[in-house]
Parts: structure tokens; sequence; C-alpha cells
């Protein structure tokens, strides 16, 4: 049996407010399987966006343990995190977070120029060629609709060629119309490459899509494993 692609073991994250310590996650302990599609859903202010932080190793836990692709992230400091995202995780974010004064080009093949990898323009060209986008290679972010600069961050989230997709809310700021045309295009590319994903989502519709669906409240796994309709 293949091992879990993602692993929380008790795991607490913590905060200092103004009024003193928020606990904002607590005693999550969950697997994900190789290939699986799973849904994190809640009301706001649930913890979604901060669980789904910690297992793409961009926010640390206060207690408990996380392992990643066998990785125990818990362990690693930040050049490490860093150096183990960019080749195994890519991250879509609602706010799309695309760099202004960059092209959707070379917003694209920013993370393969990181990591060293040759031809990134070529590469890049390739991965917006097939978010439909073969027309946009040489706009800035402000020239292109909300649709058109999130279909830009789906092609750099995957054109590293990562092995787990995370999404926080990527259709929160698009219209309906294009939150499905977006939605459609994350599930293709999902297949396509053979990644797991995990989706933070208020939308019912978009979860059931999901193999599995997780729900927190306050914090809490209130429900441990719904499967997907």
């Amino acid at each position: 049996m293949p091992s879990p692609v993602i692993a929380l073991d008790n795991v607490t994250l913590t905060l200092m407010g103004n009024a003193g310590p928020v606990n904002i996650l607590r005693d999550i302990s969950l697997i994900v399987e190789p290939g699986e599609t799973l849904g994190l859903v809640g009301p706001s202010g649930s913890g979604k966006s901060s669980l789904l932080m910690l297992m793409a190793g961009l926010e640390a836990a206060t207690s408990g343990s996380i392992s990643v692709l066998g990785e125990d992230l818990t362990a690693m400091r930040e050049t490490a995190l860093a150096r183990f995202r960019r080749g195994n995780v890519g991250v879509v974010f609602q706010s799309f977070h695309l760099i202004p004064t960059m092209t959707a080009i070379e917003n694209v093949a920013t993370p393969l120029e990181i990591a060293g990898v040759r031809d990134a323009f070529g590469l890049a060209a390739m991965e917006l060629d097939a978010v439909g986008l073969s027309s946009r290679h040489n706009h800035y972010p402000a020239q292109l609709s909300g649709g058109e600069q999130q279909r830009v961050a789906l092609a750099r989230a995957v054109v590293t060629r990562p092995r787990i997709l995370f999404a926080d809310e990527p259709t929160g700021n698009l219209d309906g119309a294009t939150g499905d045309a977006i939605m459609r295009l994350l599930f293709e590319l999902r297949d396509r490459r053979g990644a797991t994903l995990v989706l933070v989502t208020h939308e019912p519709e978009l979860a059931r899509r999901c193999d599995r669906i997780l729900r927190l409240r306050d914090g809490a796994l209130e429900q441990y494993a719904e499967a997907a309709e």
C-alpha cells in the first residue's frame, strides 16, 4: 500500500492576538492518499486556509507533526522548506499573487528560473498555451481580466510539475461562469499531471467534485471523512 502523501498528527496552531493567544487549529490528525482530491469546507474563520498553509509548508505548526511526501516539515528550517516546496508543491491563491511588474510569461517562468531549469520561458509558454492564454504571454496582470490572471496563476502553480496542488478559494474573486471555467481547468490539470489536490472552498458544488470532504469548525475537524457525492 502506498505511503500517504500528507499526514498530520495532533497538529495545533496558536497565534498571539491583542487579547492573548488564539487557537486557530486544534488537534488536527488526517491522512491524504496519493492522487486523492480533498475538499476542505466550513464557515469563514474555521481554519481551512490555515490548515492548507500548514500542509503546504507555508505556516509552521505550534505542536504536532506534519509529514509531506515522507518529509517531516516540522523539522525543517525556512530555507529547506522553500527548497522542498519548489520541487513538490504548487499553490493557487484566491488573490492570484502575480508580480505586477512582470508579464504573464515572466510570472510563470519565475519558479523555473529560481530552480535553475533550462528553457524556463519555453516551458512557461507551453503552460500558458495549455490554459488558453497563447495570445497573452506578454501582457501584464493589470492588462488581464480576473479569470485570465487566475489562469496565469494556475500555469505558474503547475509549471514545475508539482506532486501536490493546493488551491485556496481559487474562484472566490471570480464571477460564476469564470469560476466554473477555472475549476474545470484546475481538475483537468490535476488529471493530466496525476497530482494530489487539496482544495479550500465555500462552494458545495466544488466540494462535491472531490473524492473526500473534511469539515472544520472553530479550528477542529467536525467530520473526519465525508465521501463526496
